[in-house]
């Protein structure tokens, strides 16, 4: 296997990573899109039962990845914890169900899975090819009514099973809900560790489920909010290098880093516009803060808000025709929302206590905050004019909302009580069910969703 460095190029170099083949067909059915499906906006746990075999190979081979026939078991069991996760489904297999010959994917044994009392299956195969690739072909049926609902197959690099094996359960999550991916995607966040008067900090990054886990950076000097470019190649952050807070730009690529601006005291909570082009940060000059862009690529910030008092975590609506940023102009923070060019700022935030960190969502239909009052910390959503405010958690201390790619989970970090300083990643359906702690070696905080990978 290749060393992660290099893959992480590859990865770069060739955004198709996860070709799209197209799987053998059988027979169309009469009327694809109905069927099952799942409701989203309930705010129970939704409970589609769906059986996922392990997926046969054609033959048993060997690949850098491990044997065709492991994987198939292997790719089975991500797809179905990536279900699982969702909240919306509960998966059976690929233990304890029996798994299909080759012959059989295409053409499901229908009567003996309706004694499984299952609703919908999912059946595929893996088969090696040249140069280590492997071919993943992914079926989704629905039992009852004995008709095929979806079908993808994906060409990949033996390092990149778990993506097939995401983009299957993203084909699956799609066609029952009616909801964008979000399977195969990445998080950045930053890594803890020690005492809380010493925490170390590192820039690290990870799929969306907590595997193939990485550290960025050493743990040398400090580092806070990052947040993933658009195109996935880039994370902006803000770095004590040399006991100077200033706000850097890190290459996925190469692994170098670049100070993004220069000859300022103080510079902080960068993001990224939804072309990549720019970048919000706050800068404080003479004790004020205020909310200024840059070129992604370096040069002169220009300011977007004046005045006194401290406005800070813009970021941008999806369309980047208008920020949400946070503000305590009026004696306490609150939520504002202003057109790109820093006019029409217009505050939306009006519940007790105080509002930060706001993210907009990638639909655009919601702003996620974080909630402060009543001694605790929550997360919560409002729509861009201010409407609908519903609080999804009820812990101690939740900040620093992120959206899925789709919109349909946010991801924050949970700090515990007491003098440890631990922090969790954790994420949240919209509905405010499905809190789920991200398994992270170490402790974690802020985490930053990434886009849905090519």
């Amino acid at each position: 296997m290749k060393p992660a460095l290099s893959l992480v190029a590859l990865l770069i170099a060739t955004p198709v990573v996860a070709q799209e083949v197209t799987p053998p067909a059988i027979p169309a059915p009469a009327q694809q899109e109905e069927g099952l499906s799942v409701d989203v906006t309930d705010t129970a746990s939704a409970d589609l039962t769906i059986l996922i075999p392990a997926m046969p190979t054609t033959q048993a081979v060997q690949t850098p990845a491990g044997n065709t026939e492991a994987l198939g078991r292997q790719i089975a069991e991500v797809i179905a914890a990536d279900l699982r996760n969702s909240g919306l489904f509960k998966p059976i297999g690929p233990n304890g169900v029996r798994t299909p010959a080759v012959g059989q994917v295409r053409a499901p044994d229908f009567a003996y899975w309706r004694g499984a009392t299952a609703q919908a299956l999912v059946q595929g195969y893996v088969q090696a090819g040249g140069g280590g690739r492997l071919t993943v072909g992914c079926y989704l049926y629905d039992v009852a009514l004995g008709t095929e609902l979806t079908r993808q197959g994906f060409d990949v690099g033996p390092s990149d099973w778990r993506r097939a094996a995401h983009k299957c359960a993203d084909a699956i999550y799609t066609r029952l809900s009616g909801e964008g991916p979000y399977f195969d995607s990445r998080v950045v966040y930053v890594s803890e560790t020690g005492p809380k008067n010493r925490r170390i900090k590192r820039l690290a990054i990870m799929d969306q489920d907590g595997a193939n886990h990485r550290f960025l950076t050493n743990g040398q000097s400090i580092v806070l909010t990052p947040r993933l470019s658009p195109d996935e190649r880039r994370i902006a952050y803000m770095s004590y290098q040399g006991d100077k807070p200033a706000l850097y730009v890190y290459d996925l690529a190469s692994g170098r880093q670049r100070l993004l601006v220069t000859n300022v005291s103080l510079a902080f909570a960068p993001r990224f516009s939804p072309d990549g082009r720019w970048i919000l940060f706050t800068m404080s000059t003479a004790g004020n803060a205020d909310v200024y862009r840059i070129s992604s690529t370096g040069g002169s910030p220009q300011q977007l808000t004046s005045g006194p008092g401290i406005d800070t975590g813009g970021s941008y609506s999806p369309d980047g025709r208008r920020i949400v940023f946070e503000s305590d102009r009026s004696g306490t923070q609150q939520l504002y929302v202003m057109n790109a060019d820093g006019s029409n700022q217009q505050r939306i935030s009006f519940g007790g206590g105080r509002y930060a960190t706001p993210v907009w969502s990638p639909r655009g239909d919601l702003i996620a905050f974080t909630r402060m009052g009543g001694g605790g910390f929550r997360i919560g959503v409002m729509t861009p004019s201010g409407g609908g405010e519903k609080l999804l958690t009820n812990a101690w201390g939740d900040e620093g909302p992120s959206f899925s790619p789709n919109g349909r989970v946010l991801m924050f970090y949970r700090g515990a009580q007491g003098r440890s300083g631990k922090a969790d990643v954790w994420s949240v359906d919209l509905t405010g069910t499905n809190a789920r702690r991200i398994p992270t070696p170490l402790d974690g905080s802020d985490p930053a969703w990434g886009p849905l990978r090519p």
